[in-house]
């Protein structure tokens, strides 16, 4: 494993719910279970994240980029199988070049009733991937590193009169916001890759993204109603972040492998350029 990994490995160990979501609600009996998968690799500029844009014609995060994942079957092997099994049959990876590294908390999402749990893993055989199921995924990326903590990439999304107000990215020609802006944003900020950036860049989210992200299903395809979250509730976009401003300051510093009150202190991570480990 590359050592530009460690201190997001390292962390993730330490890391508890409350760390990585300002809602820090805990999955109540009967929440589905799910799983995303955090695939890094190493690329020509450094460390790269996997991701896809889902299409826009699903129930759930229509037209939002995303990591590979969904739903936990009976058959899998933990959290970990149900990401990988959703990394192939949606982009067509081949696991055998994946190690697994970390698992991060669960983490619920009050509008779908999921329980999610982010699965890191090490992409170190690299495979082709791709569009390999068109109804769930429209598109592909692998995305640097540097690219996601560039500053003049990061924002602020907001959504009038709900609140909303979250850590965006603009890579790709994607909008990433929501659950996986949100998870970027950690990932960030313990890999040691963040760099600051203008949390007054506030912008309104691009109105297809409003669009998808408050469209209704038909009403014999609506899942059951999840318990539900501290937001407005006559306003379908408001549950998908915490209502309120933005905080940069972040509970999980205490994780940092360089905090004074964390355990061990072997330093931060190298830039995303660079650091052991990195193929060029």
């Amino acid at each position: 494993m590359p050592g530009w990994l460690l201190p997001l490995v390292d962390a993730a160990a330490r890391a508890r719910s409350a760390d990585l979501t300002r809602w820090g609600i805990a999955p109540p009996e009967g929440a589905r279970a799910a799983a995303v998968l955090v695939l890094f690799a190493a690329g020509a500029t450094g460390p790269e994240l996997l991701l896809i844009e889902r299409a826009e014609a699903l129930r759930n995060h229509a037209g939002q980029p995303a990591f590979p994942g969904g739903a936990t079957d009976p058959t899998d092997d933990g959290p970990a199988g149900t990401a990988l099994r959703e990394a192939v049959e949606e982009v067509g990876l081949d696991r055998a070049g994946v190690t697994v590294a970390a698992l991060l908390p669960e983490l619920y999402l009050p509008p779908t009733g999921f329980a999610v749990t982010p699965v890191i893993a090490w992409w170190h055989t690299l495979s082709e991937v791709g569009v390999a199921d068109p109804a769930e995924v429209a598109r592909v990326e692998r995305v640097p590193v540097a690219e996601l903590a560039e500053p003049a990439n990061r924002f602020l999304v907001h959504h009038h009169p709900s609140g909303y107000t979250g850590p965006a990215f603009r890579v790709r020609e994607m909008t990433v916001w929501g659950f996986t802006a949100g998870l970027i944003d950690w990932l960030l900020a313990l890999g040691g890759w963040a760099v600051p950036w203008d949390t007054g860049d506030v912008r309104e989210l691009p109105p297809r993204a409003i669009e998808l992200a408050t469209r209704q299903p038909p009403r014999d395809e609506q899942a059951p109603p999840a318990p539900p979250a501290p937001a407005p509730a006559d306003d379908p976009i408001a549950p998908y972040e915490p209502v309120g401003p933005y905080d940069p300051i972040r509970p999980y510093e205490r994780l940092r492998r360089d905090d004074p009150d964390a355990a061990g202190d072997s330093g931060p991570a190298e830039p995303p350029g660079g650091g052991a480990g990195t193929v060029g």
